[in-house]
């Protein structure tokens, strides 16, 4: 016969000689792995080691070289740089709107420091323009 003892969070069991622990977890995938996400207000056990992601700084890398050829007037518009890349009109904008980010906030996405689970789509959605309200929004608060 096992007996239950539960502490007020329900987060463990005792059966006999075994004991049970219950942890809330969230997956998300990103690039390809999953990560674990840890339920709000708790920690992650371990703090790992920040890793700057690739995709994140090839897309800072796109859209701030396209921010100077508009500046330098190699291309006149968004349009002629799709043509010129032959990539779609929508996703220029979108990488865009990359170099109108918080200076800290690009430069914590290139060292590998983003809260954790952000991704490069999240970053191209509709943002705040104040870069307070970015921090807020991307978990950088």
């Amino acid at each position: 016969m096992s007996t239950r003892e539960t502490t007020p969070a329900d987060s463990w069991e005792l059966d006999g000689d075994t004991l049970s622990v219950f942890i809330p977890m969230t997956w998300k995938r990103y690039g390809g792995r999953k990560l674990i996400i840890a339920p709000e207000g708790g920690d992650a056990w371990a703090a790992p080691k920040p890793e700057a992601d690739e995709r994140l700084q090839r897309a800072f890398a796109r859209a701030y070289r396209w921010k100077a050829m508009l500046e330098s007037g190699k291309h006149v518009s968004i349009n002629k740089i799709a043509e010129a890349e032959k990539i779609d009109r929508a996703y220029v904008c979108r990488l865009l709107n990359l170099t109108l980010l918080a200076p800290e906030i690009t430069q914590a996405l290139l060292d590998g420091r983003q809260p954790k689970g952000l991704r490069l789509e999240d970053l191209t959605k509709a943002i705040p323009a104040g870069w307070a309200e970015q921090r807020r929004h991307l978990g950088f608060a």
